[in-house]
């Protein structure tokens, strides 16, 4: 066996060492850019400092027009829609109107069978004969007061009595009017018990939720129960729109029953209409965090429908003011303020006053120049190393006062 190594193994040996060396060898520091300083208030850096390139600038502007596009859905008007509930227990006998449909006021939507309306008309039908025979006896005792044969007492009794008769015979010939019933309290008034389901209102069935033969009873309705016939007049909507706190002050540039603004409908695209705020509230919903701001849309080719989700476009000017981007402003302890480039990697923190919060733009009455420039993005980042600058800035020295500055002491 050879013991002797080849010439080409060490040098192979040498060369792997060289190179493990050369790896381990630990690189060369690279120099760090010096820390901004503060002077005279102000956050400056060194020039072509690395954090520089975090801190674009924009140039102030004069406010300009602002657009808030908020959410709506569109509902029927109230004020002229009607709903319609049974007021006593019955069976429905026939349907007169459906879905769709233009009635007009006093028109039959349906016919139902009730004994309960039947007890309406009976008592409508008695108090008539009560007030028939109450008037006949009013007349034989006038013609007797006149003969001298009975009292004046006698005769005032029997007036006060025809006008009781004729007072209830009023209220229940009402009654049955009022759900319906077509008796007049005239000869003839039958007691038929069909009670008629009909509308005060002219408009269009834009809801039915009854079906022959179903049993009805007016205690299962109330509020969030469906009615049974929903009458309305669609040639104009409620425009119903969640406003944010923020957003206030767009309906305080004017009052509010004469604030237009622009629908629109993702169902529609292209297609604006006109609409103009008529009330807002005054409380904000604590579920959604919003206020509940009311509009009305004119609506004559019926092209808008009822629960429509819409977009209600405000657009609002200001007399004076600057625009700056909403990521330039910061708001720390309730005072908005916001970083100015002075110059060249020079910095200050200025506080100004807000006139109205965008989603995107902010207007500041005060504080901002036009074409100044004001950082738009890691304004907290220079917030915190002008802090940072601030607090390791050493405290002025106490110096002694010069001989000649010395008093002399008495």
């Amino acid at each position: 066996m050879n013991t002797h190594s080849h010439p080409l193994t060490w040098a192979a040996l040498a060369c792997s060492a060289f190179l493990l060396c050369a790896c381990s060898e630990a690189p060369a520091p690279k120099t760090q850019a010096p820390a901004p300083i503060v002077q005279e208030g102000r956050l400056r850096f060194v020039a072509d400092h690395p954090q520089l390139k975090l801190l674009p600038v924009y140039t102030v502007q004069t406010a300009h027009p602002v657009r808030a596009d908020l959410p709506a859905r569109l509902v029927w008007n109230e004020d002229r829609t009607q709903r319609i509930y049974p007021a006593f227990s019955g069976r429905v006998v026939s349907i007169k109107s459906d879905v769709g449909q233009k009635v007009s006021a006093g028109s039959a939507l349906a016919l139902l069978a009730s004994p309960e309306f039947g007890q309406a008309q009976t008592e409508a039908a008695r108090a008539q004969a009560d007030a028939q025979l109450a008037q006949k006896g009013l007349a034989r005792q006038r013609e007797l007061f006149e003969a001298g044969i009975v009292a004046r007492k006698e005769l005032d009794q029997a007036e006060a009595e025809a006008t009781r008769a004729q007072a209830e015979l009023d209220r229940a010939v009402a009654r049955t009017r009022l759900y319906g019933g077509s008796s007049s309290g005239g000869q003839g008034s039958a007691v038929n018990q069909q009670l008629a389901l009909s509308s005060s209102i002219s408009g269009v069935v834009v809801e039915r939720n009854l079906n022959p033969g179903q049993e009805l009873r007016p205690e299962i309705s109330g509020p969030g129960v469906p009615a049974l016939f929903v009458v309305t007049d669609p040639s104009s909507l409620w425009v119903q729109i969640d406003a944010r706190e923020s957003d206030l002050s767009l309906f305080e540039a004017q009052p509010q029953t004469a604030l237009p603004f622009e629908l629109s409908v993702a169902a529609l695209p292209g297609q604006t209409f006109k609409a103009k705020v008529i009330s807002s509230g005054d409380f904000v919903d604590p579920q959604s965090r919003t206020i509940k701001v009311r509009a009305i849309v004119a609506n004559p080719d019926r092209k808008l429908k009822a629960d429509m989700l819409a977009t209600a476009r405000f657009e609002r000017s200001f007399a004076q003011g600057v625009m700056v981007p909403a990521t330039a402003v910061m708001l720390r302890a309730g005072q908005h303020s916001v970083f100015v480039q002075t110059r060249a990697a020079e910095f200050e923190r200025r506080r100004v006053q807000v006139m109205y919060e965008g989603p995107k733009e902010v207007i500041l009455s005060s504080g901002l120049q036009t074409g100044e420039q004001v950082v738009v993005e890691n304004a907290l980042l220079l917030n915190r190393l002008l802090t940072l600058a601030q607090e390791s800035q050493p405290s002025p020295a106490l110096t002694e006062p010069k001989p000649s500055q010395a008093k002399a002491v008495p």
